[in-house]
């Protein structure tokens, strides 16, 4: 699985690479359409956060660091750490937030420290040439990965099999929501949230401790 994992790793990394190159530090540079979207998008997944403060966070698959901007408007006093296979992006969070000194960002694809809440957003969408199984199977892995780098709870979104069929690319792929919910739910925790209500063609599922 490992090694399956690395190849699949590292086209998702080109991929990201290539975006950034061409749209830059934008929403479009992570493949999303626009700010709007992103930062309703950025609501749902920080509905996770129990805390007013003083707390710390993974961010996997971080790109430029967006969520930290976000969290930073939000919240005070948090230790974030942004995580990303890419080292593009990575490099390019580090010279966005050089002067923040709670914000760190690696080049890998799991965190290197145990945090209070994970954060995963779009990760599990772009599976390129992967097929179904494979990639539901890298889903589930980097699942547990966020179970066990996150003490309070975790969250993360995936693209929706409920898609309109017409508007669904092969690259892509949508996940069943209630099949996630399941496995959070028999997996990880009794406390778990399917949000499925914001508009977006798209799920996001909290795991509580």
């Amino acid at each position: 699985m490992q090694n399956k994992n690395d190849y699949i790793l590292k086209e998702v990394a080109g991929y990201y690479s290539e975006k950034l190159a061409k749209y830059g530090e934008t929403p479009h540079g992570v493949d999303w359409n626009g700010d709007e979207s992103q930062i309703l998008r950025f609501k749902q997944l920080c509905k996770i956060i129990t805390l007013p403060g003083n707390f710390s966070v993974n961010d996997l698959g971080c790109g430029y660091g967006a969520l930290f901007e976000f969290l930073g408007k939000e919240y005070s006093d948090i230790s974030y750490l942004g995580v990303d296979v890419s080292l593009d992006m990575t490099n390019s969070a580090r010279r966005r937030y050089e002067e923040y000194p709670h914000a760190n960002f690696i080049n890998a694809e799991a965190p290197d420290r145990i945090s209070d809440f994970g954060i995963a957003s779009g990760i599990f969408n772009v599976r390129l040439g992967c097929g179904d199984s494979e990639w539901y199977a890298y889903i589930l892995s980097t699942l547990d990965i966020l179970n066990k780098t996150s003490r309070l709870g975790f969250s993360f979104n995936c693209l929706t099999s409920y898609s309109d069929e017409d508007k669904k690319k092969d690259y892509l792929f949508y996940a069943d929501p209630s099949a996630l919910f399941d496995f959070c739910k028999r997996k990880f925790s009794r406390q778990v949230a399917l949000l499925h209500d914001y508009g977006l063609y798209e799920f996001t599922i909290l795991v509580r401790r």
